[in-house]
């Protein structure tokens, strides 16, 4: 069964290498299918060759949304199979999600998209503004006077954060965890062993989700008072920072990635 493998292999990620990664997934994946790797921009053209779209660090949609737009609607026209599944409430459907997991009373970090109600958030010396259709901190600023278009901006209180933790799941299945000790330093991850309690918060947002199968990251961060806060639950492309795991823990992410295919993929 052919796949077709989408990444951006010369993406400039800060901190990070989007093409040793894939180069790795790629290089183990072909011990179990056919693949052929491809830009975003020409998953829509090339897709029919190919039973199936695997989705993986392709970068920010933003960056070429039309043509993405374009394959979503094509392979959902087609019935095509798309990993991560095109049913993600996620990153996948924009920064919504993060309104309606405040809205729901889930523990995430606090969020607006009107400046009209920055009373609903906890009173701060700053804020975070950002753009509700942005992704990989572009746009992002801080302000004390938060201000923009009502519905076109996202508005949170900014959090004097311990550390950020990433929790990685495949479907249901937790797999590993990484934190960054210093907040200004997002991508110098290290191993976290996490605790039933952060166990549960992670395996929350995914089971909100309600993806069958996929590749779901968990990013959070331990507020002041102790407790972790959702920060972003990206279920699209989530870079998995691999290389910083044991080999050990690497082996078994790519046997639960290859068993998720194919039972996703029948």
């Amino acid at each position: 069964m052919p796949l077709l493998y989408v990444t951006d292999l010369a993406y400039p990620a800060r901190g990070r290498r989007y093409c040793d990664e894939d180069i790795f997934l790629t290089s183990r994946l072909r011990e179990h299918f056919a693949l052929a790797l491809c830009h975003p921009a020409d998953a829509r053209a090339l897709m029919p060759g190919f039973d199936a779209v695997i989705v993986r660090n392709s970068g920010p949609v933003l960056h070429y949304q039309e043509e993405y737009d374009a394959f979503r609607a094509a392979a959902l026209a087609a019935g095509t199979a798309v990993y991560n599944p095109l049913t993600g409430r996620a990153d996948m459907a924009g920064k919504q999600y993060l309104l309606d997991l405040t809205a729901a009373g889930y523990p995430v970090i606090p969020t607006v998209d009107d400046p009209a109600r920055l009373g609903e958030l906890p009173q701060v010396p700053e804020y975070v503004v950002k753009p509700k259709q942005g992704a990989d901190s572009i746009g992002l600023t801080f302000t004390a006077t938060p201000d923009g278009p009502a519905g076109e901006v996202l508005i949170q209180p900014r959090i004097d954060f311990a550390y950020e933790v990433s929790f990685y799941f495949v479907d249901d299945t937790f797999q590993y965890a990484l934190h960054a000790p210093d907040p200004a330093r997002r991508w110098e991850l290290r191993p976290y062993e996490p605790t039933g309690e952060d166990l549960a918060f992670a395996r929350s947002f995914v089971e909100w989700n309600t993806l069958s199968h996929g590749i779901q990251r968990v990013d959070a961060c331990r507020a002041p008072s102790g407790e972790l806060l959702l920060v972003e639950l990206e279920d699209l492309n989530p870079y998995l920072s691999l290389d910083l795991v044991p080999a050990g823990v690497r082996d078994a992410f790519v046997t639960s990635l290859a068993g998720s295919l194919r039972s996703f993929l029948g």
